[in-house]
């Protein structure tokens, strides 16, 4: 390969990219591999061929059909991962509804921000799980699911929403129940299932997926068939799946990590997709590894760090991975020797990018050195265009740092209602990231820090600026000022300085108390201090970094 003198590269593919509907696609596999496995969710005691997959995707669409919605409606999806998710996203992608991924952990501030933002008009949801009592939180959103009749909602804080769908066996007021919807298809709902496999186009809206933003509230990074369905099956590439592999699944669905590069990678190469538990747990992934024979295995960093310190972790039979991909954060090179040697992952990839890139646009390959594995995130990914530009837009020679920037079939159509957000964004053509990296000769990308002041924790991207406007309408605060603080554990935690009106008085836990139920759980403060003044510029600008500073020499104090 020829040496780069300038940080601009374009990943190398073999083929063409599928230029086809998510749909179109799932058929086919169908048809060439209709008797292998295809869904094991070992919670649920599910274990489906693709060609019963289909039946029941098939008995969905006809359903979401029989009550309404068309091609472009917004129908979300909420709860933890579940065989109702997968059928969802596959039943959407069928009849052109736009699938809009509800992050679990929501409250009630978020939940209503975002079906109002894109405007659903069904939702199919879990009834609870844990400390998420989703149908609860809906029924306080929409008081009048109590008096009205399934598919005919009309709530005053959600104008938008007529349908809600609930997950398992029981039955609630207002809402259809999941088992029913995919009885209500008939004749007419097939043939139109049907006709729509020729009307749906490859360029077409398919996915809303909610990124926290960075001027408040959350953006709604809109995808296309084309962009989930190649990013997916080039990931699935990349990892050599064929029929015979099965893909264990422990990261959430409402992620791109999910659904993307976990179900779609694995479905469009014709792979069984494994779900070991709702959510993440470390020992029901390592039976699942063990009872299933799993070859490959997603997750964050965190998530690989909890399962080798599992104390059961020896008394598993992991010999059979191969493969996987590690996402979400930077991997240490002690870690990744261990999921090599203890893991036996030896194929094992590193993904980066965003939910704007559907989701990734870097990964190192098998063949990689263990450097290249651990100190960047590799070269980008087949059909995609990379640079790294400087404050004025130019392509910076090969090892200096400047923003990354991505242009290609997997940059997103925008974000949902917001072309001035996006015209900030994606530049003619080219979607701006706001990390900052360097790209040596031989096309490797190293992450070097982040424009926007975000906060990864645990794998979880959260946008300070987000907090800070919920924080705001605490009655008693007049300022704050959230950031990100080192943790050895999740990566980053989150920390807010708080300044309260004057005579009022007020403690941490009043402070979280306010934030739960209303914000997702990582998002709530696990350090809150309270201040009489922030560090300034000469020009009066707080200077954040100053603070993560004095946070971090507070605590090295404390420990």
């Amino acid at each position: 390969m020829t040496k780069l003198t300038k940080s601009y590269m374009v990943g190398e593919g073999t083929g063409q990219l599928l230029y086809e509907t998510i749909g179109t696609c799932f058929d086919r596999v169908v048809n060439r591999h209709p008797d292998n496995l295809a869904l094991v969710v070992r919670h649920q005691d599910i274990r489906w061929t693709y060609k019963k997959l289909q039946q029941e995707v098939d008995r969905l669409a006809c359903g979401l059909i029989a009550l309404g919605i068309e091609p472009g409606d917004r129908v979300g999806v909420w709860g933890p991962n579940s065989y109702e998710w997968v059928i969802t996203q596959f039943a959407t992608a069928k009849i052109g509804a736009i699938l809009v991924n509800v992050n679990p952990a929501y409250r009630l501030f978020e939940l209503e921000f975002v079906l109002n933002k894109v405007e659903c008009k069904a939702i199919i949801a879990a009834e609870k799980f844990k400390s998420s009592e989703y149908l609860n939180m809906l029924n306080a959103l929409a008081p009048e699911l109590a008096t009205c009749e399934p598919g005919y909602l009309r709530a005053g804080k959600l104008p938008n929403l007529t349908t809600v769908i609930r997950m398992g066996e029981e039955r609630s007021p207002g809402m259809f129940n999941f088992e029913d919807v995919c009885n209500l298809g008939g004749d007419e709902e097939y043939a139109r299932l049907a006709a729509l496999r020729d009307v749906l186009l490859p360029d077409d809206a398919i996915n809303i997926q909610f990124t926290s933003g960075t001027t408040g509230n959350p953006k709604g990074a809109t995808l296309t068939h084309c962009n989930i369905l190649n990013n997916g099956y080039e990931s699935g590439k990349g990892m050599a799946l064929t029929p015979d592999d099965r893909l264990c699944i422990p990261v959430p669905l409402y992620h791109c990590f999910g659904m993307v590069l976990g179900v779609l990678a694995a479905v469009t190469r014709g792979a069984t997709m494994v779900f070991p538990s709702p959510v993440f747990d470390p020992l029901t992934t390592l039976q699942a590894v063990q009872a299933e024979k799993c070859t490959a295995l997603h997750g964050v960093p965190t998530m690989f760090v909890t399962e080798l310190d599992h104390p059961e972790f020896a008394s598993f039979d992991v010999s059979t991975l191969r493969t996987g991909i590690i996402a979400g954060a930077p991997c240490p090179e002690k870690l990744m020797q261990q999921i090599i040697d203890d893991l036996h992952m030896q194929n094992v990839l590193i993904g980066y990018g965003q939910t704007e890139v559907s989701p990734i646009n870097h990964m190192t390959l098998p063949e990689d050195s263990l450097e290249n594995r651990t100190q960047t995130v590799g070269r980008p990914i087949p059909y995609v265009e990379i640079k790294i530009v400087d404050a004025n837009n130019r392509v910076v020679p090969i090892g200096e740092q400047g923003e990354i920037c991505t242009r290609g079939y997997s940059v997103m159509k925008g974000y949902w209602g917001d072309p001035e957000q996006t015209a900030e964004t994606i530049v003619n053509g080219w979607l701006h990231s706001g990390d900052l990296g360097t790209m040596n000769e031989d096309g490797y990308v190293r992450i070097t820090g982040r424009i926007k002041d975000m906060i990864i924790r645990g794998g979880e991207n959260i946008y300070p600026r987000e907090i800070e406007e919920f924080l705001y309408t605490h009655p008693k605060i007049a300022e704050v000022q959230v950031f990100g603080v080192e943790d050895p554990k999740m990566g980053e935690e989150v920390c807010a300085w708080i300044q309260l009106v004057d005579g009022e008085t007020s403690t941490e836990e009043e402070i979280r108390d306010f934030c739960r139920g209303q914000i997702t759980h990582f998002k709530i403060p696990r350090y809150v201090r309270f201040v009489d003044e922030y560090p300034m510029t000469v020009t009066g600008k707080i200077r954040k970094i100053d603070m993560r500073a004095m946070m971090a020499e507070e605590l090295r104090g404390a420990a």
